[in-house]
């Protein structure tokens, strides 16, 4: 028997005891400070009122309580009157010290269009339980888990000055806890930064040979031949594709391959940028975190939502595959994105890769590490990168179009904030990165908004006046992209606009739907001729390397985002899209929604994808001797025609 070392021992013995500690005295100010009417999902079960006491939303039996647990409540409890009496009295001095109201009426605040009458002394979390608006927050609305950001439309000068915990914040934005209408002589308007957008189906899975890391053998469960778990009753697993602008999630059950549930979110992050360069700009600085933070939150909210919603438990899900863009998919594992952001324009994985410090960009960590809602021993996959910006996202499309049997000539394009290009055939492949920016995609765009229901997503001229269809057939809000394309389209189709966004009466702003303010200006067709040039670019550029034309182009597929829901004749016809023939252009769906579902589900699709990106041909668009033309021909609304670019 190995003789026992008194030091560590002792060691030991010290770490143990201080830990301890640190529960004993955590218990205490639990059982000093915490309300003992507060339970665990800091809801208020008290019977009588209370100052700190929230409307309850719709779907949850108790209110919210709204106490930052520093008050010593013991007092309360006494069976003296005088200590009951004095507690009373300091919950109500802290209450209307903290919160003086004073109520005004001659302002409103609104949020997507219901409207309360404004009253000083409410933040704009009180204003979102008055209009039924769930706010996502985890720490009881003290402002430490920074998941309750809004953005603030109208109203700024009208709010209380930021609060230390809103430090990481740029205006217009806030935490909606920490937000006091100071001022109610002007409208106020807010939106979540948490709107579901219209969810992109994933086109069904082709049938598989079911083969994930994950399996069930008799009670037990087994990642990879370890056991990890005994079985629950169900073995699920969940697909995440992390895009700059939205978030889609799916539910998978991992035994019979069958999808149980998608829902879909606006990424969060969006508060630190609405590109990916702003946003790795952002990471640089002294809040770098934030958005990783962001981003697992409304994550676990979702698992959350999911979990009550199907009755089911997050020890169920034992597997998370996660696919973005080069930027996404590092935040969302909480790594250094700055070099992503500078030449050669290349995470820190693949960097290593390319140093023989490890055989593959692909990720895999333990969900509980990542703070994860899902079963403790559950794992987290990033599928891998293929290169600089062309990122996991990409590497699942190709997944999803089945690239290992294409024989012939075709062309993806992942339109997007950063859209992504892919030419070739199964034995030669060549990518781009193409940084169009949010334009497309709610940005930059006055009246602009993404494909949530109140969008306008598509448009046509009627002579005198503008016929659209929005989302979900309620009033328009504002118009997304697929309806920005129609409408480029048709100011072009009859003269209304020239190829280089010039209206007809050089007019600065026109009205589309004057009855809801929907307007759109020169500023706007600008913004879009430069997202819309590095599409064009990327295609252009692409097709020349790979010595093709668009008639040589088998099929064209169309993933992500909006491009699924855009009319591809009007694209060609402003050159978002190059001239293949229409016939050829095939709608993907959600393809990396579906790669990675596919590689959730097979191992043999992981590691047939890795070996098939390791030959792909990065190239780098800016470094071609023909961009600058390119993108100053790109610029306007017309037709591809490559003659007009000069021959590298």
């Amino acid at each position: 028997m190995k003789p026992i070392d008194r030091s560590e021992y002792e060691k030991r013995r010290a770490r143990i005891s201080d830990i301890f500690t640190k529960i004993a005295k955590n218990a205490e100010r639990q059982v000093q400070m915490r309300c003992p009417y507060k339970n665990r999902l800091d809801q208020c079960t008290a019977k009588f009122g209370c100052a700190y006491k929230r409307k309850p939303r719709r779907d949850e039996q108790f209110p919210a309580c709204s106490s930052d647990d520093k008050l010593d409540y013991r007092s309360a409890w006494e069976m003296d009157p005088e200590a009951y009496e004095k507690m009373r009295c300091t919950i109500k001095a802290e209450s209307s010290g903290n919160r003086p109201r004073q109520p005004v009426a001659t302002a409103t605040v609104t949020h997507d269009g219901q409207s309360v009458a404004a009253e000083t002394g409410k933040t704009i979390f009180d204003y979102a339980d008055e209009l039924s608006v769930r706010v996502p927050t985890s720490c009881g609305r003290s402002g430490h888990c920074h998941e309750c950001i809004v953005e603030i439309k109208r109203g700024m000068d009208a709010l209380s000055p930021p609060s230390e915990t809103e430090t990481f914040l740029r205006p217009p934005y806030r935490l909606a806890c920490q937000a006091i209408l100071q001022q109610a002589n002007q409208h106020l308007e807010f939106g979540l930064l948490r709107r579901s957008p219209q969810i992109l189906t994933a086109q069904p899975s082709p049938s598989l040979d079911l083969d994930p890391p994950i399996s069930r053998r008799g009670d037990a469960v087994f990642y990879e031949g370890e056991q990890i778990d005994q079985h629950r009753e169900h073995v699920y697993g969940i697909a995440v594709d992390v895009g700059t602008t939205t978030v889609v999630a799916e539910l998978v059950d991992l035994e019979s391959g069958q999808s149980i549930f998608t829902s879909s979110f606006e990424n969060p992050q969006r508060f630190a940028g609405s590109d990916v360069m702003n946003r790795i700009s952002y990471d640089a600085g002294e809040f770098r975190g934030e958005m990783h933070n962001a981003i697992i939150n409304a994550l676990n909210e979702e698992i959350r939502d999911l979990c009550r919603n199907l009755e089911i438990t997050r020890h169920e899900i034992y597997e998370i595959v996660v696919v973005g863009n080069s930027t996404m998919r590092d935040l969302f594992f909480n790594l250094d994105v700055q070099s992503i952001g500078q030449k050669p324009y290349k995470s820190i994985i693949e960097n290593e890769m390319l140093d023989g410090k490890r055989h593959t960009t692909s990720l895999c960590e333990l969900a509980r590490k990542l703070r994860i809602y899902a079963n403790r021993n559950a794992r987290v996959f990033g599928a891998p990168l293929i290169a600089s910006h062309v990122g996991a996202d990409v590497t699942a499309d190709l997944v999803a179009i089945n690239m290992l049997e294409q024989n012939e000539v075709v062309m993806m394009v992942d339109a997007g904030t950063n859209t992504e290009v892919i030419i070739g055939h199964k034995n030669q492949l060549m990518a781009a990165s193409c940084p169009a920016g949010p334009a497309f995609e709610g940005g930059l765009v006055r009246c602009g908004m993404p494909g949530c229901e109140g969008a306008v997503e598509s448009i046509r001229y009627a002579g005198d006046h503008f016929d659209f269809q929005t989302i979900g057939q309620v009033p328009p809000s504002g118009i997304c992209g697929s309806g920005l394309i129609d409408l480029l389209a048709e100011l072009r189709r009859h003269d209304l606009m020239s190829p280089k966004g010039v209206f007809a009466g050089k007019t600065m702003e026109l009205s589309i739907i004057p009855e809801h303010a929907i307007t759109f200006s020169r500023e706007d067709a600008s913004h879009l001729a430069q997202a819309k040039a590095a599409n064009y670019c990327g295609q252009m550029i692409l097709m020349r390397y790979f010595g093709v034309q668009p008639a040589d182009i088998k099929r064209l597929y169309l993933a992500g985002g909006f491009a699924n829901y855009v009319d591809p004749a009007n694209a060609v016809e402003i050159g978002f899209l190059s001239p293949v023939p229409l016939e050829r252009i095939v709608k993907a769906g959600n393809a990396a929604m579906q790669g990675a579902r596919e590689m959730l589900l097979s191992q043999q699709k992981r590691r047939a994808i890795e070996k098939l990106i390791r030959s792909i041909e990065h190239v780098e668009l800016e470094t071609m001797p023909d961009f600058f033309d390119a993108f100053v021909e790109g610029c306007q609304f017309k037709p591809m025609v490559f003659e007009d670019i000069r021959k590298s």
